[in-house]
């Protein structure tokens, strides 16, 4: 990091995570790697409209973490995460009138808006039941490692509901391709472990007791690569959705000369010249 920041520059854009205390999931940060873990392990790991809010709030403020490179995020136990909690959320949902229903879509969404938007890389580690808002998470992180029995589903027309939920029908189809999508998004029937990696939706697999280790080190890996450019890979992976192929290249040349500038464009090249491996600082 730069070490003649202005104070008072530092202080309205630089936060540390390391000590933030979580409330309706577990948090925790070591050597960079920021870790979530969906933690009601009794059912699958649902989320409420507390856990929503809390996990929206936390990739916001992920923007400003100096402490904070990459994200790991899980559920405890034997699965990932399997929706929106039946009780806590679906049931009262029905009893609401429609201002009230779109506060609560919309506050869903702005959970994938801010992990699409922190600089971070995300990388989900995809065990067991991966379905409805979990399936989202998956699907909304940038990078995922999987079980073979995991099962990922998006079940929305099962409850009655459009597919098109939380950018789903504009972020999978990126992922597995329109005709896969599609049929998921249409039939929410499960896509398998071996379906997922096959298909693109999941990296790597890995055994189920492996999981979180391998995701680890993918998270560590890139921890250790040059953060900075790595959050402007990021930006131009989702910004570039909607510009034409002058534009984007317009756009990359811009962000590729900023990068330039940076300590770790120069470490990189002295490291190579000098037959070493480069560490990278973020700056």
């Amino acid at each position: 990091m730069t070490q003649n920041l202005d104070p008072a520059l530092r202080e309205a854009n630089r936060t540390t995570l390391a000590d933030y205390s979580s409330i309706h999931f577990q948090w925790r940060v070591h050597d960079g790697v920021g870790t979530i873990m969906l933690d009601r392990p009794d059912r699958k790991n649902p989320l409420t409209f507390d856990s929503y809010a809390e996990l929206r709030d936390l990739f916001r403020r992920l923007a400003y973490a100096e402490d904070v490179a990459v994200i790991v995020l899980h559920g405890a136990g034997e699965n990932f995460c399997s929706g929106g909690d039946v009780h806590d959320i679906i049931g009262p949902l029905i009893a609401l009138p429609a201002p009230e229903l779109l506060m609560f879509t919309r506050m869903t969404g702005d959970l994938v808006k801010a992990m699409r938007a922190c600089p971070q890389p995300i990388v989900a580690a995809v065990d067991g039941v991966c379905a409805g808002a979990g399936a989202i998470l998956a699907m909304a992180s940038d990078l995922r490692v999987g079980t073979a029995r995991s099962t990922t589903a998006f079940l929305f027309t099962r409850v009655g509901l459009a597919g098109c939920d939380m950018g789903a029908c504009a972020i999978l189809p990126r992922i597995i391709g329109q005709g896969r999508a599609s049929e998921l998004l249409y039939t929410a029937r499960a896509m398998t472990g071996d379906e997922a990696y096959a298909w693109g939706f999941f990296n790597q697999l890995a055994e189920p007791e492996q999981l979180l280790e391998a995701a680890g080190k993918l998270a560590q890996r890139l921890a250790e690569g040059p953060t900075f450019a790595q959050g402007i890979t990021k930006t131009m992976l989702h910004q570039e959705w909607s510009m034409s192929v002058d534009q984007a290249i317009e756009a990359e040349a811009q962000a590729q000369a900023l990068c330039m500038l940076t300590e770790d464009f120069k470490r990189a090249y002295h490291a190579f010249r000098d037959k070493q491996r480069p560490k990278f600082e973020g700056n």
